[in-house]
Parts: structure tokens; C-alpha cells; sequence
């Protein structure tokens, strides 16, 4: 299956992630993005080393920069379960503006064609590293890396874009 790309449609999946009640929700991939310009981005894993320090903090502190260029929010997709990304978000000091959501079994990273198999880590098949600016569901930029690279999907790799 080919990686999403510009001009795609993002397609419909559901993702769950703790609401500020920490309530467990499941909210489709659509009801968060149409009609508004988005972030996704996704990563191999919850708690891993680059992930950890060097992509999601760049989202984290470009927020208000992203908020000032039209994006009304930013969606974190990882191939881990809802309460694992909840435990990761509170590492975090302020996440208000960036949702970390869980594709436990993989299926939407399946349907964005950007999994990544990691087996021979130990970490099964997870998501490529990426990041898209999404404007009511059409894809206008995307970044893919290849393998465990972190060379394009930064936050200021991203801002450039808008």
C-alpha cells in the first residue's frame, strides 16, 4: 500500500485517547478534522528515545506558532495502547494543545500506508515517523522519514510549510 500523500484524502479511522475528565474515549479521525486545518503527526513509539526528546517536545513548544498560522489542533498518532499515551502525555508539562491518540492495534497507520515494522527490535509493527498538515481532510503537505530517521518530520520542518 502506497504512504498517503499531497493531494490525498485522509481517510476515516477510529483512535482513542483519555478526555480532561480521564475518561476513555473513541473519536474518528474525521470528527476532529473536517472543516479545520490539523497537525498529524505520528510516531514509532510512546517513551522511545527520539520520540520522547526530540519530536513530540518540538510540537509541544511550536504550539502557539501553529495556532497562529490557522492550525486548530495537533493530533499525535502512535501505534500504542490509550493508557500508555495518556502516561506519556503527563510526562509533558503543557499538552493542551496537542492530543495524543492511540492506534493500540495499528489499523489506521495500516490505512495510511505508513507502517513500519520494527519486529527485529523487539517492537512489532509500529508507524513510521511523519508529520501532515491536514485542510478539511485533504492532505496539503506531508513528511515522511524513512527508517528511524528524524530529518523532515519536525515541528520546524512543518512550520515551513504554512
Amino acid at each position: 500500500m502506497a504512504p498517503i500523500a499531497v493531494g490525498d484524502s485522509l481517510p476515516d479511522g477510529t483512535l482513542a485517547y483519555f478526555d480532561e475528565y480521564d475518561q476513555l474515549q473513541e473519536v474518528s479521525i474525521h470528527s476532529l478534522a473536517a472543516g479545520k486545518k490539523v497537525v498529524l503527526f505520528g510516531v514509532p513509539g510512546a517513551f522511545t528515545p527520539t520520540c520522547s526528546v526530540k519530536h513530540v517536545p518540538g510540537f509541544i513548544e511550536k504550539a502557539e506558532e501553529f495556532k497562529a498560522k490557522g492550525v486548530s489542533e495537533i493530533l499525535l498518532i502512535s501505534v500504542n495502547d490509550p493508557f500508555v499515551m495518556k502516561a506519556w502525555g503527563k510526562t509533558y508539562p503543557d499538552t493542551k494543545f496537542v492530543k495524543f491518540l492511540a492506534d493500540g492495534s495499528g489499523k489506521y497507520t495500516h490505512a495510511l500506508g505508513l507502517e513500519l515494522d520494527l519486529t527485529e527490535k523487539g517492537l512489532g509493527v509500529r508507524s513510521r515517523r511523519f508529520a501532515a498538515v491536514v485542510d478539511d481532510l485533504k492532505v496539503q503537505t506531508v513528511n515522511i522519514e524513512a527508517g528511524g530517521e528524524f530529518t523532515v518530520s519536525g515541528a520546524e520542518d512543518l512550520l515551513k510549510t504554512l
